[in-house]
């Protein structure tokens, strides 16, 4: 597998690991102690902080700040300008860095344009986030949740497309069936 690409305006600190195949592109800062897998992308003026953890093939568009605390797995979609945060009640007076809250985002997990992570929450498995949307609790495996605070209204195939209302039927596209698993949904028969 190729070397990472590191784009000459990029600024990649001492201490940073980058996976092979990665691609890191314009104006961006990986900070030391940040791990960023294999076959990643990195859109322009992204930044990356200490102890940030990032799987394989995980893609993060133009003007994404990923703060500490947060954790991606393999296949992740990050929207143009969507928003992490890492305290819950910041003050510029008052240093909160004992607080910060973890945030995890499962595997296949998307989340859209201008969409708002509060910390201290759990994306699903392939959980959808629509643009726009503010994640205020934890979004179930395969949920699609939209709005201000973000609520469920459907569910997604791992395909990336919508599934009935139930997600208990085939998808669609890929044929891929479901069972309803706690707050979310399982795979019964990939396809």
């Amino acid at each position: 597998m190729s070397a990472p690409f590191i784009h000459a305006s990029a600024f990649v600190d001492e201490g940073a690991t980058i996976g092979a195949g990665t691609r890191i592109w314009h104006f961006c800062h990986v900070n030391p102690g940040a791990v960023i897998g294999e076959r990643c992308s990195l859109g322009q003026n992204v930044v990356i902080m200490p102890g940030v953890q990032i799987g394989n093939n995980v893609k993060i568009q133009n003007n994404v700040s990923v703060y500490e605390g947060v954790t991606m797995e393999d296949d992740v979609f990050c929207g143009p300008s969507m928003v992490f945060t890492n305290v819950v009640n910041p003050r510029s007076h008052v240093s909160r860095k004992h607080e910060y809250q973890p945030t995890m985002v499962r595997r296949g997990a998307t989340i859209g344009a201008n969409a708002t992570v509060l910390c201290g929450t759990t994306l699903g498995t392939y959980a959808f986030v629509a643009a726009g949307a503010v994640i205020t609790k934890d979004v179930p495996a395969f949920a699609l949740v939209a709005g201000v605070p973000a609520r469920r209204i459907g569910w997604m195939c791992r395909c990336g497309e919508r599934l009935d209302d139930a997600g208990t039927g085939p998808c669609p596209v890929c044929g891929t069936r479901y069972r309803a698993d706690g707050d979310g949904l399982a795979i019964v028969e990939a396809a």
